[in-house]
């Protein structure tokens, strides 16, 4: 099995609504986002023979879903008061609301349906919270 990985991060924060610890705190990380692509065959024609796809366009990729989620917070939708949601929008905070609880796992989940949704064959995302806290998800 072929394997080319790649990785890009960003900065942002979040909090875990509902969660008893500190995380349920707002807070930020230097998140991590490490790609992984597979193939039992190389590419025999074309720019790509010899390879599993162009590194520089996955490279792209990777890095370009790591930058919309650059310099926000992220919050899972409808766990704020509605009254806080105006007062950071009126501050012009950038806010992404997503529809699930903003943990590591779910990240890695999120983004592996995201990069595979691109026509990737993906065998393995990580996402790292911190340089020794890592959640994946892969088939």
């Amino acid at each position: 099995m072929y394997q080319l990985t790649t990785h890009a991060s960003f900065d942002s924060a979040h909090f875990l609504s509902g969660y008893e610890g500190k995380c349920r705190n707002l807070h930020g990380h230097r998140w991590k986002l490490e790609v992984t692509v597979s193939s039992e065959e190389l590419a025999q024609e074309g720019q790509i023979r010899g390879m599993i796809v162009d590194f520089g366009e996955l490279k792209k990729d990777v890095k370009d879903l790591a930058d919309e989620f650059d310099h926000c917070l992220i919050i899972e939708r409808g766990t704020l008061k509605e009254k806080t949601m105006e007062a950071l929008e009126e501050e012009e905070f950038r806010i992404i609301q997503v529809e699930f609880r903003p943990t590591a796992e779910n990240f890695a989940r999120y983004f592996y349906e995201r990069i595979k949704a691109l026509g990737y064959q993906v065998s393995l995302v990580k996402v790292y919270e911190t340089p020794n806290n890592m959640a994946g998800y892969g088939e």
